[in-house]
């Protein structure tokens, strides 16, 4: 049992009523906004970390590997 049409159609109508037109189309241009926003901050985020892998390549971390046995712990 789903939502048909003539429902979302009322509420629709419901949302119109209650906020207007105006104030619907203000919403709508804020949200678009602000998922462009989120896309640029994303793709510039992602092209940092690719910057900061390719200054990184070709270092060399040294480290030391020690082993404990099951009675130390």
């Amino acid at each position: 049992m789903g939502i048909s049409i003539w429902q979302l159609a009322i509420v629709l109508g419901i949302v119109i009523l209650l906020f207007g037109t105006k104030k619907l189309r203000n919403m709508g241009g804020d949200m678009g906004s602000a998922i462009n926003s989120f896309k640029k901050a994303m793709k510039s985020g992602a092209d940092d970390a690719d910057k900061s892998l390719d200054k990184k390549e070709g270092e060399t971390i040294e480290a030391e590997v020690i082993k404990k046995d099951k009675d130390q712990a």
